[in-house]
């Protein structure tokens, strides 16, 4: 029978009576919310489950076919299902059966817009709980999974655990590694009890909190310790033990749960059974390993350890530390991997990889910006206990359909360094931006003050933003004189910042011993305006490979390319018109391949006319073109102007929004590409002074950092140049992280190398 509303006053107070929700065919979309339980690892099938009313519960299988399963499937984020599994497949589910005789048209996209018997009315039992096959492939714009997807409302589940420090050099660390777990439960704290605890558990806790393994803890010293303060009448803890609201009963896990919360957890004794949760036993104490990066200087790892550790996969362009598009080293190239069949649990193993926790989020559809190169990996199953993501099984990403448009990111669980409460913004017209105040100690008092911007640039601003969790730097503001800072905290209290760009806070910039700023206050304060988005430019280098050619240019020719500065110097001591100067001319293609759109720095009232050419220069360096040996020193170089920064071209469906012609806006959309033709004005570098022989040629964009981007390491091209005075040939060419097996160079050396520095 099918029931539709409006529903009649009678049948409200019926329903009331009985205890039961209204039986209605119609709900609005999005309103049902769906997940998958069960045994296995893979996120596509389990045993369906339905949150109604704050609670989880099954579905019967009665009825239920293939167009129940597939509304369910879509709902799921996925493309469709594969089929449905009868009779509990997945186990038995707990709870309240909430749907019974689901019958679907097969156009709705919620279950709860399907017909049924209603809300909680079935004949059923959990023997009879129906699961699903959805598609491994994910719905065109469904964009993440998060852990709590998977989890109950706020107030009903386990919300977040924490590590309470007891020994005296615990509680100094930080971040906490060692101590009593306490899970926050329907909104308050508890503790749980040891017995049964396994290192499994600790694993589990240890990922939530940013960690990426576990260790042995001396549970003899700290059992000593807990039965001292149970004697101990100066203490609650005697009297705390013995109610059943102080602790978690049991907790079981596999080790591969991303959360607590998806392991089995009992927080009370079974029903029927009066006894205290944890008779005998104690609080269950964890050790977590912290991974390179978040430990303290003196634990760091040994040569042998170093060199094992060295992983084979990184994060790039995720604005936060332990975010970012995954990709893997495969025969000495890097490339990315498909999101098809991208979960929590695959993730999990490329974040404790990396020295991580475990996987809070994970992203489709290149979130985090488009890789190049090749896809290495697609349909990616790990069971959680691998080491290494290459340890999984996977397919090849490119014969797989699989495009750089469904590339796959992920965020980790990080540990809490407590650096986000050592900086502010102040001042500013929204909390995005403002004057950069930090805390630091002074004569062993700590306060707060402000940063010097000599040599403020845009490496130090990224490094704020991402200390306050606001994502990107969008410009770094060296004069702050029209915002008000903090009362009391105007002093400058850290000057000669010079950051890297892999610094978690700004505290572990280099800076000046005693503070050195000329401008002490006001017009000296650095400042920052942050954005949750970036742009990400990247040189096509096989379209540089393929045009590249020489060219004797007569003098003639070249007077606004002199007065350009695009000439070497030894043209200056020219017979001018006279003779001419031999050019290696290629065509360059510029890929934003971001999450923003690319704009100049400056608006159009800041841009500088050039007459000779008779166009506007929006960024005075867009690209520096460089010759160099093989040794890394430069022999030859040339810099282009960004005097026509548009979009050329934009693949199909998307607008070109930016042109030159007519004083128009500058920039290139997400997606567009930039196109330097090879037969125009400065497209070249001067090899006139060049002899013959083995070189590097290099393209590096935005050279000066003058826009913000969430990925410098792909800003430089590099190819193999052989020249043996009449001909040139390149090869080889690839952007300047594709091949790096090692630690990536940080953004200062990488800044060194591009002027030549090393």
């Amino acid at each position: 029978m099918m029931w539709s509303p409006p529903a009649t006053l009678s049948l409200l107070l019926l329903c009331q009576l009985l205890g039961q929700a209204p039986l209605s065919r119609s709900q609005s979309p999005g309103t049902t919310k769906l997940r998958l339980v069960g045994p296995g690892s893979r996120p596509e099938e389990g045993r369906l489950e339905v949150l109604y009313q704050g609670q989880w519960g099954t579905v019967c299988d009665d009825d239920f076919a293939l167009q129940e399963a597939t509304v369910a499937c879509r709902q799921l984020g996925f493309e469709g299902a594969l089929t449905w599994a009868h009779s509990a497949k997945y186990g038995p589910g707990e709870g309240p059966i909430w749907l019974d005789n689901v019958r679907c048209v097969g156009t709705e996209s919620s279950l709860g817009q399907c017909g049924s018997n209603g809300w909680g009315v079935s004949d059923c039992s959990h023997s009879e709980d129906v699961g699903v096959v959805c598609q491994p492939q994910r719905q065109r714009g469904y964009l993440s999974e998060r852990v709590s997807n998977a989890l109950g409302p706020q107030g009903r589940r386990l919300e977040e655990v924490r590590l309470k420090p007891i020994l005296a050099s615990a509680k100094r660390q930080s971040p906490v590694t060692e101590g009593a777990v306490e899970v926050k439960y329907e909104g308050h704290w508890r503790q749980v009890c040891d017995q049964g605890w396994t290192r499994n558990n600790s694993k589990v806790v240890c990922g939530m909190l940013g960690f990426p393994s576990e260790a042995p803890v001396n549970s003899h010293y700290y059992r000593k310790v807990w039965d001292s303060k149970m004697r101990d009448p100066r203490f609650r803890l005697k009297s705390l033990a013995q109610k059943n609201s102080f602790w978690i009963h049991r907790v079981n896990c596999l080790g591969t749960e991303p959360h607590i919360a998806s392991c089995q957890v009992q927080v009370a004794p079974a029903r029927g059974k009066p006894r205290p949760a944890c008779l005998g036993g104690m609080h269950a104490v964890v050790s977590c390993v912290a991974g390179p990066r978040f430990r303290p200087l003196k634990a760091k790892p040994g040569r042998k350890e170093s060199r094992a550790e060295e992983p084979r996969v990184r994060l790039r362009s995720g604005a936060q530390v332990g975010e970012g598009r995954v990709e893997v080293l495969k025969n000495r190239q890097w490339g990315t991997v498909c999101d098809h069949g991208w979960n929590l649990i695959s993730a999990s193993v490329v974040c404790r990889q990396l020295g991580f926790g475990s996987a809070r989020e994970v992203l489709f559809g290149a979130q985090m910006g488009q890789g190049l190169g090749l896809i290495h990996m697609s349909e990616v199953r790990c069971k959680g206990s691998e080491r290494t993501l290459s340890e999984c099984p996977a397919l090849d990403g490119s014969p797989n359909g699989c495009q750089h448009e469904n590339d796959a990111a992920v965020r980790c669980n990080v540990p809490n360094m407590g650096f986000q409460n050592q900086v502010r913004l102040a001042g500013g017209r929204n909390p995005e931006e403002g004057v950069v105040e930090v805390q630091v100690e002074v004569n062993g008092v700590r306060r707060w003050g402000t940063v010097c911007s000599d040599h403020w640039g845009l490496t130090e601003a990224m490094v704020t933003c991402r200390q306050l969790g606001l994502g990107f730097a969008s410009h770094a503001i060296k004069d702050t004189w029209y915002w008000q800072g903090t009362a009391g905290a105007e002093e400058v209290v850290m000057s000669g910042v010079r950051c890297s760009g892999t610094e978690l806070a700004l505290q572990q910039c280099q800076r000046h011993g005693p503070v050195h700023c000329p401008q002490s206050t006001g017009r000296g304060s650095a400042g920052v305006s942050c954005t949750d988005s970036a742009p990400d430019l990247v040189m096509n280098a096989q379209l540089v490979q393929e045009t590249a050619y020489l060219e004797d240019r007569p003098l003639s020719q070249l007077y606004c390319a002199h007065e350009e500065n695009c000439l070497s110097k030894s043209a200056d001591h020219m017979d001018w018109p006279y003779g001419h100067r031999r050019l290696l001319r290629f065509s360059s293609q510029i890929f934003n391949l971001g999450r923003a759109d690319f704009r100049p720095k400056t608006g159009r009232h800041s841009w500088i006319w050039h007459q000779c050419h008779m166009h506007y220069h929006s960024i005075e360096v867009f690209t520096h073109y460089d010759l160099l040996t093989l040794n890394g020193s430069k022999v030859a170089e040339g810099h282009k102007a960004s005097f026509c920064l548009e979009d050329t071209n934009c693949p199909a469906g998307l607008q070109r929004r930016y042109a030159c012609a007519n004083f128009g806006e500058q920039g290139v959309t997400v997606g567009c590409w930039d196109t330097y033709r090879h037969d125009i004005d400065c497209q070249w570098v001067d090899i006139t002074d060049v002899g013959p022989g083995d070189y590097i040629f290099q393209v590096v964009v935005n050279p000066k950092y003058e826009v913000a981007e969430s990925d410098f390491s792909n800003n430089m091209m590099q190819c193999r140049c052989k020249y043996n005075g009449h001909q040139v040939w390149l090869h080889n060419c690839h952007t300047g992280d594709s091949y790096r097996a090692n630690a990536e160079l940080s953004l200062e050396q990488e800044q060194r190398l591009r002027n030549n520095l090393i």
